[in-house]
């Protein structure tokens, strides 16, 4: 909270003066947020409030392409034989493809054609959204940009991030260091096992006197693995609407990056869909993204979507996303869009997916059955876990940190120490023949360390 607190005085001549120059543009849409909801005004950052997506070249050049049917002389690109110019080099590697879908610039929201087809994939797979007020999903370049978008958005010095105690390290920079949020963390297991609901309320309604509140929930999550189960994610979803009943702004970011490796009895649909107008203090943010959920990590391709009650809110929500990715990045890789888009197309894609996801969920199975198997249990707990690409390792008498180091040192072996007692192992990357090799050497390693070995 004191270093917040010192960033929230560093910036803030910067932002008073930020806010005497606001863009008319961005005065419009925040008198259309606050019309359509005044709690969702009050949860943009004054960042947030500034942001507008400009009327000059790409809006003049959106027009143009729709109107100049005679010369184009707008856009910042050549072109040659009523085509965009290209290298044949490069051309070469990508003929399947028409360079129209590869050489220009990608609208700044993305391609419409990929929107619109996340958005019917995302209705297949998510039935609880049907019959939902949300907006066309927003192309960002992959989940990180996503999340950075969210907090500039909507999240000023000072204001609290909640999030289970085991959580992606990146979100302290994504929203703490840049954005200048608080992490307020809770125990993410009950003493049984399952996902802490009663201290995620707790933390919530603690939060109510400030009025505001950045709830981020990433299921599959890392590092741990774990998805709630059906039951889980309605107490979680109750427990939200609880907190917007006491008065609490909340911004619920579900980070789905993971989404769809639900190997066993947990949820099988994101919670974006049961907290999608669920109460008007509840701001429901979707990110995902083809990242992880079709393999293409190097690809840098996902979305944000947002889920709220009127058109014209979505709107100008989406107009002040454009706004950040236009003065960011521009837009998002084009050729990278029409490869992802090409995969959703294809025929053959549910079945090629639904081959990968029965090899990771047989890396899981084998990944339990050895640790069920009490062949380590004098060495380590683990938490438990159902989906995604991870799981992780409780060790009893041994440091994280000087175990990772062993493991490399001496076996080869790698794998990321979280605090003093977790070791994260992403068995997604290990064939399932090799998991038994893998654990046995992580043990070899914790009995080379222990204090009766080192006596």
């Amino acid at each position: 909270m004191e270093r917040a607190l010192m960033y929230s005085r560093y910036v803030k001549h910067g932002i008073a003066e930020r806010m005497n120059k606001m863009n008319p543009i961005a005065g419009q849409l925040n008198a259309t947020i606050q019309k359509e909801n005044p709690h969702i005004y009050e949860m943009l950052s004054d960042l947030g409030k500034a942001l507008y997506f400009p009327k000059g070249i790409l809006s003049q050049s959106a027009e143009a392409k729709q109107k100049a049917h005679r010369f184009n002389a707008t856009i910042g690109i050549a072109t040659e034989g009523d085509q965009p110019m290209y290298l044949q080099a490069i051309q070469e590697t990508l003929s399947a493809y028409d360079p129209k879908d590869l050489y220009p610039y990608a609208p700044p929201a993305g391609k419409p054609e990929l929107r619109k087809a996340w958005r019917e994939k995302m209705l297949e797979e998510n039935p609880s959204l049907r019959g939902k007020t949300f907006g066309m999903p927003i192309v960002t370049n992959a989940l990180t940009h996503g999340l950075s978008i969210v907090a500039d958005l909507f999240t000023n010095p000072g204001d609290v991030l909640v999030l289970p105690d085991k959580y992606w390290g990146n979100y302290n920079l994504t929203f703490g260091v840049k954005s200048g949020a608080a992490v307020v963390t809770y125990p993410l297991y009950t003493e049984e096992g399952k996902f802490n609901v009663g201290g995620m309320r707790e933390t919530l309604l603690a939060q109510v006197p400030q009025g505001k509140a950045i709830l981020l929930l990433n299921f599959p999550n890392n590092p741990t693995g774990y998805s709630p189960g059906p039951a889980e994610a309605d107490d979680i979803v109750k427990a939200v609407g609880e907190a917007a009943e006491a008065g609490l702004n909340l911004v619920v970011v579900t980070d789905d990056a993971y989404f769809g490796l639900f190997f066993e009895d947990s949820v099988k649909e994101s919670i974006f869909g049961a907290l999608a107008n669920l109460h008007p203090r509840v701001l429901a943010i979707k990110v995902d993204g083809a990242t992880k959920e079709e393999y293409v990590w190097g690809f840098r391709v996902g979305f944000i979507t947002f889920a709220a009650e009127s058109e014209a809110l979505l709107q100008a929500l989406e107009q002040k996303v454009m706004g950040a990715i236009r003065g960011a990045i521009s837009n998002v890789s084009h050729p990278s869009q029409t490869f992802v888009l090409r995969a959703l197309q294809s025929p053959d894609f549910k079945a090629q997916k639904a081959a990968k996801f029965q090899i990771m969920k047989e890396r899981a199975n084998r990944v339990k059955d050895l640790l069920d198997s009490g062949k380590y249990s004098q060495l380590w707990d683990y938490y438990p876990f159902n989906s995604g690409y991870f799981m992780c390792l409780k060790l009893h008498d041994v440091d994280a940190e000087t175990l990772r180091l062993h493991l490399l040192d001496k076996y080869g072996v790698g794998v990321i120490a979280s605090g003093s007692s977790d070791i994260r192992v992403a068995f997604s990357c290990i064939e399932t023949e090799d998991m038994e090799p893998l654990f046995d050497l992580i043990a070899a390693g914790v009995k080379d360390l222990q204090p009766a070995a080192k006596a």
